[in-house]
């Protein structure tokens, strides 16, 4: 198995660490976590820091899934809106949900100040309308939040967005002032070495072949196991056929990132004034930021089957220059993706198989915050607190219909009926 990277701009902007060591032989620990992205490596750190031994199995490299190649938004929120939610466990259930969605984004930066993470955190994140039907939904979500939750939403007319946001591409803007943007792969290896500093012991390259379940759990790799009380199991969209009973409840979707030459200083300024990132509301969605060395980071382009679409990076291109037409001498000099995991109703699917038996998967794109709440929330379970644990499994997650053969197309033809949608009204 091979010790590098996917090549990323992400892991071309730091330097390679050295592989830690696959697992050999039996081990016995408090609790096994299964991957090492942020639900696993946050969960980690917080039962160490509790005193459980914990011993975390990563298949490839610690960030290698989609912890370490998103788009880097850490959002207030879940993958769905706050009427799903409502509709799943009431309007008081929903406002707690979103309320530990917000402290998520602040733990987040508390982590990040304690443990001298250097993944270049920045507040500002705007939600930005294409149409006319866009903008009305995004002005009716932005005023349900202020009223109902409380959240220091602001709602940016076109001239209050262009004064930000240099694109002619977009009317009006929801502007939320908590959420940030980070290097994501820096900060999953700044909570490794922190958990590794708290005593967590982490083996990469070290897949797991089989689960044991009952009242003597163990993951299972070719070399050795891991013999614990509690296992956790936070493989998403990379579980491969391990619990076929979660994998039934998402879809392995393709996201893709560019990111752009340098563009200097004051270029880079000049098309986001504030640094914010920025995401649209369209279906088939495009979302941007600025990196600390001043380049475009531009994202979207899912993909729906196991392969990359044809012609990628000139499709990426063709739609970067659509926002940003002063950018047309631009390419974008490396492009990458990697799967998320999407639930049917887009809320996020997190809980237990057994009474030892832990997992979270299901952040539909929207999990670099909620990842580290999901490791959180998985961790004072463990600890006897499952309060937080039980609201999230009252969410009501049905399978994808079609099975393995067919949920891929027909999820296929659901989003292109959504994409036309988007480009007709």
């Amino acid at each position: 198995m091979s010790a590098a990277f996917p090549p990323s701009w992400y892991a071309a902007s730091l330097p390679e660490p050295s592989p830690l060591p696959p697992l050999q032989g039996q081990v016995q620990a408090d609790v096994a976590v299964l991957g090492a992205g942020y639900t696993g490596l946050t969960a980690a750190l917080e039962l160490a820091a509790r005193g459980y031994r914990v011993v975390v199995l990563e298949a490839q490299r610690i960030g290698w899934g989609a912890s370490g190649r998103n788009g880097g938004q850490a959002l207030v929120g879940y993958g769905c809106e706050v009427d799903t939610l409502e509709r799943e466990v009431g309007r008081a259930d929903a406002r707690l949900l979103f309320d530990w969605s917000r402290e998520a984004v602040q733990a987040m930066r508390r982590r990040i100040d304690r443990h001298a993470i250097d993944c270049h955190w920045v507040e500002g994140h705007a939600s930005v309308a294409i149409r006319a039907r866009h903008e009305r939904d995004l002005r009716g979500h932005c005023e349900h939040l202020q009223r109902h939750y409380d959240y220091p939403m602001q709602w940016w007319d076109r001239p209050t967005l262009a004064a930000q946001l240099d694109s002619p591409r977009y009317r009006a803007a929801m502007f939320d002032p908590l959420s940030a943007h980070l290097h994501p792969l820096a900060y999953a290896r700044g909570l490794a070495d922190a958990a590794r500093a708290a005593g967590v012991v982490i083996h990469e390259r070290s897949p797991v072949v089989r689960l044991q379940r009952g009242s003597a759990p163990a993951l299972h790799t070719a070399a050795g196991s891991v013999h614990a009380r509690h296992l956790v199991v936070a493989g998403n969209a990379l579980l491969q056929g391990l619990l076929p009973d979660l994998e039934r409840r998402i879809m392995p979707v393709g996201t893709y990132v560019g990111a752009s030459a340098p563009l200097g200083a004051e270029r880079a300024r000049a098309l986001i004034a504030n640094n914010m990132a920025v995401a649209d509301t369209a279906w088939a969605l495009d979302y941007f930021r600025l990196s600390h060395d001043h380049r475009l980071l531009f994202g979207g382009r899912a993909s729906y089957s196991a392969l990359p679409p044809p012609g990628l990076r000139g499709v990426m291109q063709r739609r970067m220059h659509q926002v940003f037409p002063q950018l047309a001498d631009v390419g974008l000099e490396q492009v990458w993706g990697g799967l998320v995991d999407i639930t049917r109703n887009r809320a996020p699917h997190w809980g237990r198989l057994d009474p030892n038996l832990y997992f979270a998967q299901g952040f539909s794109g929207h999990g670099v915050a909620a990842a580290g709440l999901a490791g959180e929330v998985i961790a004072a379970a463990i600890a006897g607190q499952s309060e937080r644990l039980d609201v999230y499994q009252r969410l009501h997650h049905a399978p994808f219909p079609g099975g393995r053969l067919l949920r891929t197309p027909l999820l296929v033809a659901a989003m292109s009926w959504y994409k036309l949608r988007d480009a007709l009204w």
